[in-house]
């Protein structure tokens, strides 16, 4: 099925993998750039390179393939279960494991490895994400909850829904904070600039982030974050916008920072109504080795 888009005056002599990230927002420009690159794109029904300037009436016509299927295996990678039962999962996700599969990341998921742990997870997803709830970053450790039915799965999608899942992370962030306690709430949508990024935009997405600082070290803050609201990076983002970007941040943060593999972040702890019994479930967990070492390192600095 295809779809057309009237170039208008304001968009003149924009490149068209610039203003088509703009109009297909679920798209990324790199994957627009590839549309392109095999013809999916058309101007006034011929192929145009990347970089072919719009004109004001061009009509610009998209087919978008549809993705390839992936094969989902289950893979014998050791991951640490908190809690289970027949309803739900509660995973230690190590920093450096991309939570589903996607493209340019078929296997090592941890999908991939809760299909080898066992076989009932929920399908609301769809094939490539049973079983998956919410998400963290790849370089994020820490907590996830994970629906081993439908019914469970609606369950913990409607608590997030509904701001009741309670799901507090640790960061080390630059510079000094200077108050104790402080709430962001700044509404988050794709980056205008950099289609790749999150940024804090004008009729973005409500996002609520709660803060309180733990410690101070000599120039950074290591920092407890509550979510209210669950967006794409919303913590990496929200850390920036007041100025305070997390240390070892590759898509956020500056470039002097410390020698990290990836942000300093961690999911600690998660709170939620068990989607059967209506139980509170509360589950904590320390950071890992590398995050205790950055601490201990900052507080010798200090």
């Amino acid at each position: 099925m295809s779809e057309q888009y009237q170039v208008l005056e304001s968009d003149q002599s924009k490149r068209i993998d610039k203003l088509l990230s703009e109009v297909i927002t679920d798209a990324s420009r790199s994957q627009i750039q590839g549309w392109l690159q095999e013809d999916f794109v058309l101007v006034n029904g011929e192929a145009v390179k990347n970089n072919y300037k719009v004109q004001q009436g061009d009509t610009i016509t998209w087919s978008i393939p549809e993705p390839k299927p992936l094969d989902l295996a289950p893979e014998n990678i050791p991951i640490e279960i908190i809690y289970e039962d027949e309803d739900v999962l509660v995973v230690n996700k190590p920093s450096g494991m991309v939570v589903h599969p996607s493209a340019g990341h078929e296997g090592g998921t941890l999908v991939n490895a809760l299909l080898y742990h066992c076989n009932d997870l929920s399908g609301i997803n769809g094939v490539e994400r049973p079983g998956i709830v919410h998400r963290i970053d790849k370089d994020t450790s820490g907590l996830l909850m994970v629906a081993k039915n439908d019914r469970a799965h609606q369950s913990l999608v409607e608590q997030l829904s509904g701001k009741s899942v309670e799901r507090k992370y640790v960061a080390v962030v630059h510079g000094m904070i200077s108050h104790e306690y402080g709430t962001i709430d700044a509404p988050i949508g794709r980056d205008p600039k950099d289609r790749q990024r999150m940024a804090v935009v004008e009729g973005g997405r409500e996002a609520v982030t709660h803060f309180r600082v733990m410690e101070h070290f000599e120039d950074f803050t290591y920092v407890e974050c509550t979510l209210e609201t669950g967006r794409t990076h919303q913590i990496r983002v929200h850390m920036r916008y007041i100025n305070h970007p997390l240390a070892g941040d590759p898509k956020y943060g500056p470039r002097k920072t410390l020698d990290l593999d990836g942000q300093a972040l961690h999911a600690k702890s998660i709170g939620f109504k068990h989607p059967g019994t209506g139980e509170w479930m509360q589950f904590e967990v320390e950071p890992p080795q590398d995050f205790k070492d950055m601490i201990a390192f900052l507080e010798k600095r200090r």
